[in-house]
């Protein structure tokens, strides 16, 4: 999209919404998450919650963390972008500090050490480590424009920081968080002004990296050769994407009801998080499907457009901040919905603010809560410019 188009769009949402709050933007935010709670509660309503001794234990605990996101959303909202730049080096620094802890102290859940336990509440650092490094490259792309070609300024010491989170989340394992963030950060970097050579020559970096550590290790070997044919052992390395795909064919167009899901019923596994989309395809179908995949693309749509805003008036900072929350929120998206539908291997990622999940729910409502700051404070820069024009 040209810049005038997005320039463009963007004054159209100015002239309607006054208030300084972009409206579309706002009600993606508030449809997926209604959407998730809804969802939430369908697929956990058949299931007792040990702790609680009731069926509706899950749909009250996202409630709360739902309400308790808002709330962050809105404060986050109202700091002025330039602090989150100074803060950027220390959250980097808690992320990797929490990440290191996790390996000493964290309760391994399946197989994964990705959890602290904190007076009951699990605290997953491996979602404050991809928005620190979100916030980080954002910082990093801004101070060094005038060295962002050269490759061993430009690309050496991203890299670097790169691989220090990436092997952090690999020794959990979580190789689904470590695609997510370094999706996200390369793409950060190429809009950021990185040479096509030097892109190119970090794709076939990573995809070299990323063969190896699926090769070498055993159990994504067994996830690979499960996604490419799940129906070979349907009760073994097969069952959850051959239970997902047959919730999604259940679905067919307009799906089989809301709360109706059969697979939910202790069926398919983790059915109100990783797999949340397969009970969204059942009960709403196709069409539900698509409402899902539409309410992302406009979350990216207006992201962009907001990053734009904040690059015609000089906030680089926050133009590349903006365009780092659009990805890492759409491309985690992406991935849970390729597995869900098939079309991925198996990740344990969840479906941003549809799936159940304290650490998950809040990451991603203060991420939200940093791309309505950007947008805010954009459009003030801008209202003032054009009083000021008004008054020249």
């Amino acid at each position: 999209m040209s810049a005038a188009t997005l320039q463009a769009t963007r004054t159209a949402h100015q002239a309607n919404n006054p208030a300084g709050v972009d409206s579309t933007l706002l009600g993606v935010f508030i449809a997926l998450l209604l959407l998730g709670l809804v969802m939430v509660f369908s697929s956990t309503i058949a299931m007792g919650d040990q702790e609680l001794s009731t069926h509706t234990g899950k749909f009250w605990k996202q409630l709360i963390h739902m309400l308790l996101g808002v709330s962050l959303t809105v404060v986050v909202a109202l700091v002025p972008v330039w602090a989150w730049q100074k803060m950027s080096m220390a959250m980097l620094g808690l992320s990797v500090l929490l990440l290191i802890v996790l390996l000493f102290v964290g309760a391994e859940i399946n197989g994964s050490r990705r959890w602290i336990v904190l007076a009951g509440f699990r605290l997953q650092p491996a979602e404050i480590a991809k928005l620190a490094m979100v916030l980080y490259a954002a910082s990093y792309l801004t101070r060094k424009q005038a060295e962002i070609k050269k490759f061993s300024k430009g690309i050496v010491n991203m890299g670097i920081v790169l691989t220090l989170l990436g092997g952090l989340l690999l020794l959990q394992p979580d190789f689904g968080s470590f695609v997510v963030m370094t999706a996200t950060v390369g793409l950060m970097m190429f809009l950021g002004g990185i040479r096509i050579a030097h892109t190119v020559l970090c794709l076939g970096v990573v995809g070299v990296a990323m063969f190896f550590m699926v090769t070498t290790s055993a159990y994504r070997m067994k996830r690979l050769m499960g996604f490419l044919d799940p129906w070979s052992d349907p009760y073994g390395a097969g069952f959850q994407l051959t239970q997902a795909l047959i919730a999604v064919g259940r679905g067919e167009i307009f799906g089989v009801g809301l709360g109706a899901s059969i697979q939910k019923l202790y069926y398919l596994p983790h059915a109100h998080n990783d797999f949340i989309l397969a009970v969204i395809g059942e009960e709403l179908g196709l069409a539900g499907i698509v409402l899902v995949i539409t309410l992302y693309a406009l979350l990216l749509h207006r992201a962009l457009v907001i990053s734009r805003a904040a690059e015609l008036i000089g906030r680089i900072y926050a133009a590349r901040l903006a365009q780092g929350i659009g990805f890492l929120l759409v491309f985690q998206a992406v991935i849970n919905i390729g597995v869900n539908l098939g079309a991925l291997p198996t990740k344990g990622l969840t479906l941003p603010f549809i799936s159940y999940g304290g650490s998950s729910m809040l990451v991603c409502c203060i991420a939200m809560g940093l791309l309505f700051g950007v947008d805010r404070q954009t459009r003030i820069r801008e209202r003032n410019a054009a009083q000021k024009r008004v008054h020249a």
